[in-house]
C-alpha cells in the first residue's frame, strides 16, 4: 500500500486540510481534490473510484468526504480500513463536522494523520495510541515542576522563620534598651535590625497577596531548558508566510478564555480607602442517588486600608443568616462588643489596623447534611439502550438569591467511543476529546433561569458518567453576612468604604 494523501474536502472538492505523505506540490493535490467530485457516479454504491494514474478512496461525513488517494497498485481492504481509521480520529478533535471547525483543528488533525501514515505506508496504531502520542505527556516536566514548587515553598518558610528571628531580636533589644543589632558585612555599613525586620516582612506580606492573573515573567538570561508548548519563532513566521500566501489562519479559543477568566477575576476598579473581601468557599458532596453527603463551607471578610487616618475604625456588619453558621472574631477584636452590636473593633480603642496589607478579621462556617441547603442541584440519569447509553442531566437552583456566573458542569466520557450525540440542551457544551469530558457551559443561572437539562447519547455503562462536577463564582454570597456601615472610633462619623464579594467553588461532586 502506497497512500499519497489524505485530505478531508468539500462536495465540491475544495481542500479544507490535506496531508501528502509523498513529495507532491500544492496545485497537484489541489487538482486532484477539485477533480474529484466529477468522477463519482451517482447511481453506485462504491466508496472508491480510479482514473489512469490514482485510485480515490473516500467516505461521507455530513457535508464533506474523508477522501485516501493512493496508487492504484494498494490494497484496497488496507485502504478501507485506514480510512475507517481516519475517519474515527476527527470527531476526537472536532465537535462538529463542519467547515470551521476542521479549519479551527487543522493542526491537531495533521499531528494526528502523521501517527497513522509515516511515508505512504500504514502504522500499526489505534485510536488510544494516537491520542497518547499527540498529547506528548511529559513525565519529566511534571517531575521537575513538582521539585520547584517544594523548593519554593521551604525558600518561604525559611524566609519567615528569619524573619521572625529577626524581629524577636528588635524586641529584646528594645526592652533591654540596647540598639538592635546591625547586619551587614563586606565593607558594607550595617544596617539596622529593625529596617532589616521590616523590610523582610513587608516582602512577606507583598508575597503572600493573591495575585490575579499573573503575567509569567521572562527570564533575563538565555534559556536552554526545553520549553514544552511554547511558540518559538519560527512558528510565527510560518504563520506569517501563511497569511501572506491569503490563508486564513483561525485564533486559538485559549486566549479568548484566559481573558474572559482575567476579567472575571480582576481587582474592582472604585476601590476606597477602607476595602472589605468578603470570600465564601464551598465544599460540597452529593451520591447520584440523591442524599448530601457532607456540605462544608468557609467565609472570611478581610479588611484592607490604604490611609493611616482611617486606621481606626469600626465595622458595622449585618447577620441576616437562618442557616446556623459558627463565626469566629480575630483574636485581637473586641468579642463583647461584636456579640452585643455586631461591631468589629479592636480590644484597644487605641490601637490601629495594620496599613496596606489584607487582616482577616470575621471568619464564619457551616456544616450540614441537610439538603434543603444545597445551591444547586444536579441529577444525572444515564440509562442504557441499544447502542450505549442515553444520558439525561438536570440541574435546579435552590437558593433563589443566589446569581450564579460562568457555570461549567463536567461530566466524564468512556475512552475510544467518538464525539456524544446532543439531543436537547440549555446553554452551550465542550467537548474535551483529550481528556474524555463533557463540559455543560451555563453563563448565568438566577431565578429567571433557576432550572435546565441536557440530553445526550454515547456509547458506555452508567458508571462512566461519574463523578459529576460543578464550577462557577457569584458576586453574592450564601449565608447572606454583609458589612452596612463603616465608622470612625472619634466621633462615630462615617467612613466610604467599598466591599468586594466573591461565592467560590473549592469542590462539588456528584458520586
Amino acid at each position: 500500500m502506497v497512500l499519497l494523501a489524505a485530505a478531508v474536502c468539500t462536495k465540491a472538492g475544495k481542500a479544507i486540510v490535506s496531508r501528502q505523505f509523498v513529495e507532491m506540490t500544492r496545485t497537484r493535490i489541489e487538482g486532484l481534490l477539485a477533480a474529484f467530485p466529477k468522477l463519482m457516479n451517482t447511481g453506485k454504491q462504491h466508496t472508491f473510484v480510479e482514473t489512469e494514474s490514482v485510485r480515490y478512496v473516500y467516505q461521507p461525513m455530513e457535508k464533506l468526504y474523508m477522501v485516501l488517494i493512493t496508487t492504484k497498485n494498494s490494497n484496497i481492504l488496507e485502504d478501507l480500513e485506514t480510512l475507517r481509521l481516519f475517519s474515527r480520529v476527527i470527531p476526537e478533535y472536532c465537535r462538529a463536522l463542519e467547515e470551521n471547525e476542521i479549519s479551527e483543528h487543522c493542526f491537531d488533525l495533521i499531528f494526528a494523520f502523521d501517527e497513522i501514515v509515516a511515508l505512504g505506508y500504514r502504522e500499526n496504531v489505534n485510536l488510544a495510541q494516537i491520542r497518547t502520542f499527540t498529547e506528548m505527556d511529559s513525565h519529566e516536566e511534571k517531575v521537575f515542576r513538582a521539585v520547584r514548587e517544594t523548593q519554593e515553598r521551604e525558600a518561604k518558610a525559611e524566609m519567615r522563620r528569619k524573619a521572625k528571628e529577626l524581629q524577636q531580636a528588635r524586641r529584646d533589644a528594645e526592652r533591654q534598651g540596647k540598639k538592635a543589632p546591625g547586619f551587614g558585612g563586606f565593607g558594607s555599613s550595617a544596617v539596622s535590625g529593625g529596617t532589616t525586620a521590616a523590610m523582610i516582612t513587608e516582602t512577606i506580606i507583598e508575597t503572600e497577596k493573591p495575585k490575579v492573573a499573573p503575567a509569567p515573567a521572562r527570564p533575563s538570561g538565555p534559556s536552554k531548558a526545553l520549553k514544552l508548548g511554547a511558540k518559538g519563532k519560527e512558528v510565527d513566521n510560518f504563520v506569517d508566510k501563511l497569511k501572506s500566501e491569503g490563508e486564513n489562519i483561525m485564533t486559538s479559543s485559549v486566549g479568548k478564555r484566559s481573558s474572559e477568566t482575567a476579567k472575571v477575576l480582576a481587582p474592582p476598579i472604585n476601590m476606597e480607602s477602607v476595602h472589605m473581601k468578603i470570600e465564601e468557599k464551598i465544599s460540597l458532596t452529593c451520591g447520584r442517588d440523591g442524599g448530601l453527603q457532607n456540605m462544608e463551607l468557609h467565609g472570611m471578610i478581610m479588611l484592607r486600608i490604604l490611609d493611616e487616618k482611617f486606621a481606626r475604625i469600626r465595622i458595622h456588619v449585618e447577620n441576616e443568616d437562618k442557616k446556623g453558621v459558627q463565626l469566629q472574631t480575630h483574636p485581637n477584636v473586641d468579642k463583647k462588643l461584636f456579640t452585643a452590636e455586631s461591631l468589629i473593633g479592636l480590644k484597644n480603642p487605641e490601637k490601629s489596623f495594620p496599613i496596606n496589607s489584607d487582616v482577616g478579621v470575621l471568619k464564619w462556617r457551616l456544616q450540614t447534611t441537610e439538603e434543603s441547603f444545597i445551591p444547586l442541584t444536579i441529577n444525572c440519569w444515564p440509562s442504557e439502550s441499544g447502542n450505549g447509553c442515553d444520558v439525561n442531566i438536570e440541574y435546579e437552583l435552590q437558593e433563589e438569591s443566589l446569581e450564579l456566573n460562568d457555570v461549567v458542569i463536567t461530566i466524564p466520557l468512556p475512552s475510544s467511543v467518538g464525539a456524544p450525540v446532543i439531543g436537547e440542551i440549555d446553554g452551550e457544551y465542550r467537548h474535551d476529546s483529550r481528556r474524555n469530558l463533557l463540559e455543560w457551559c451555563l453563563p448565568v443561572i438566577d431565578a429567571k433561569n433557576k432550572s435546565g437539562s441536557l440530553e445526550f447519547s454515547i456509547a458506555g455503562q452508567p458508571n462512566d458518567f461519574f463523578p459529576v462536577q460543578v464550577s462557577f463564582i457569584s458576586k453574592k454570597n450564601y449565608c447572606n453576612i454583609q458589612v452596612t456601615k463603616v465608622t470612625q472610633v472619634d466621633g462615630n462619623s462615617p467612613v466610604r468604604f467599598s466591599t468586594e464579594t466573591t461565592f467560590l467553588v473549592d469542590k462539588y461532586e456528584i458520586l
